[in-house]
């Protein structure tokens, strides 16, 4: 059975999703610069789901995630410091500045790692379940992964396998409704992803994605059942993400003032904030107070990684499997 949430949880939610706000907000801006290196795709208003998912999970459980991964890692408990100096490129980073945005992974948390193979966390996950299994240990792996993914083999293949093997692992497909610029009504066959748990011997359930206590408890209840033996389960959040496929994106493709419309109406942190406080179990300052420090938590991490030191020439061949 999902927890109930206690006020602490409430207060810990709105944390973690403003942080990811925040996070990806900060690098909006400070991509335009030309600073930080390689590519950018960024998870701004996709936070309910990251955080509904994450806070039914302990550090012992296993998350994969996908190019659009800074959301994940936050609600998975990667430190967002490291994780801006990674970003910045640099060696104090939480990959000591070799993985950049799309390949960070903390397994100390369970994070898996960002994943520019889109589909690839599949087989990851099975991975990890298989030796929890194996172990009798109660612990999930969840496979976050996109519209577009959806159609890969590589997650047929891995949602059939997690089923023929009985592996407690939790298919969190996040359905922003564009795979890079082509709109998910073009390119899938169904209404729903979840709609293909069935051909897998599964469940399926589609839930709000902007509403993090629909994701809550949907995603809590599909892990339960996996960390009880019930085998895996289909996820689909339905939510949208408020920039580009990836920075410089000028989302052409999208009709306009659909962002600015998902804006104006259905922003998670909104909603979530207008829920707890008119319920009186949480109070506006308080909301006011978390706003505050995660900005000067945010602020403070780009002064750091705009300081720290760079990967240097000694540093290339260490972090491999082979030396040469």
């Amino acid at each position: 059975m999902t927890k109930t949430l206690t006020r602490e949880d409430l207060l810990k939610a709105y944390r973690t999703m403003r942080t990811i706000r925040e996070f990806e907000e900060r690098l909006h801006t400070d991509f335009a610069t030309g600073e930080i290196p390689g590519f950018v795709h960024l998870y701004a208003g996709e936070e309910a789901s990251a955080t509904g998912v994450c806070m039914n999970l302990t550090a012992d459980d296993h998350i994969a995630s996908t190019h659009r991964g800074h959301g994940h890692c936050i609600a998975k408990g990667v430190d967002p410091v490291g994780m801006m100096a990674e970003i910045w490129g640099r060696k104090t980073g939480t990959c000591k500045g070799k993985g950049g945005s799309m390949h960070i992974a903390d397994l100390s948390v369970g994070m898996l790692g960002a994943n520019g193979i889109v589909g690839g966390g599949g087989p990851l996950v099975c991975g990890t379940a298989l030796a929890a299994k194996l172990r009798n240990q109660p612990f999930v792996s969840v496979c976050f992964f996109g519209d577009g993914a959806s159609n890969q083999g590589t997650i047929f293949e891995a949602m059939n396998l997690a089923s023929v093997w009985n592996l407690p692992v939790i298919f969190l497909a996040e359905n922003n409704g564009y795979a890079e610029a082509t709109s998910s009504k073009f390119s899938m066959a169904c209404d729903n992803i979840a709609d293909r748990a069935s051909a897998f011997g599964m469940p399926g359930i589609t839930v709000d994605g902007f509403d993090f206590f629909a994701v809550y408890e949907a995603a809590g209840a599909a892990i339960d059942r996996a960390r009880n033996g019930g085998g895996p389960s289909l996820v689909e959040v339905k939510l949208s993400r408020y920039y580009g496929h990836f920075e410089g994106d000028q989302q052409t493709y999208r009709a306009p003032g659909e962002v600015q419309n998902i804006r104006d109406t259905k922003d998670c942190l909104v909603q979530f904030a207008r829920r707890v406080t008119s319920t009186g179990e949480i109070a506006q300052a308080e909301l006011d107070a978390i706003d505050a420090e995660v900005k000067a938590l945010i602020d403070g991490s780009v002064v750091k990684a705009k300081s720290d030191p760079k990967p240097t020439e000694a540093d290339l061949l260490t972090d491999v499997y082979v030396s040469y």
